[in-house]
């Protein structure tokens, strides 16, 4: 287990879905990818001199990055504590896993869903539970406003509405 400064152990929290990505991805390189470029690299190093053989330089660059990333990929799994926010509690406060209505200083409003550093999708307004504007969410709820250090300024943010809904 990996412990961080505090002697805490390091907590990897994810959603359902995002847990699933992870999962569906390890099985992909593991099954499937992987076994695909050990033959080639096999088949390209029967070929003769490896010093010149693009199929066997690039299938073993290529295995490392599958390497590399089968082992991220494991620890991530290992850390990861599943937080499905259909099943939370009631709740007013926004935590991990709420998806939040906010009116901005301009006045848009934004929909943000608090997700895990590894399902940050900015396309889809996903953001991680580390940043800083989840940061400054968390706790809160609907009705008040928070402050939000940006590097131009400091914008205030009203929360209009908090849910915990399935996240896909």
């Amino acid at each position: 287990m990996s412990l961080s400064n505090e002697n805490k152990p390091l907590i990897n929290y994810i959603t359902p879905a995002g847990y699933r990505v992870l999962k569906d991805e390890l099985y992909q390189l593991v099954r499937k990818e992987r076994p695909e470029v050990v033959q080639v690299v096999n088949w390209a190093a029967g070929n003769g001199d490896r010093s010149e053989n693009g199929d066997y330089l690039y299938g073993k660059r290529r295995l490392r990055e599958i390497d590399r990333r089968i082992r991220f990929l494991n620890k991530r799994l290992e850390i990861a504590q599943v937080v499905d926010p259909e099943a939370r509690d009631k709740t007013e406060q926004i935590f991990f896993g709420a998806t939040v209505e906010l009116l901005r200083e301009s006045g848009a409003t934004q929909t943000v869903r608090i997700v895990g550093t590894d399902e940050i999708n900015t396309a889809e307004n996903k953001i991680s539970w580390v940043s800083p504007l989840a940061r400054s969410l968390l706790k809160k709820q609907a009705g008040d406003e928070v402050r939000l250090h940006t590097p131009q300024d400091i914008e205030t943010i009203e929360i209009l509405d908090v849910r915990y809904e399935k996240i896909d």
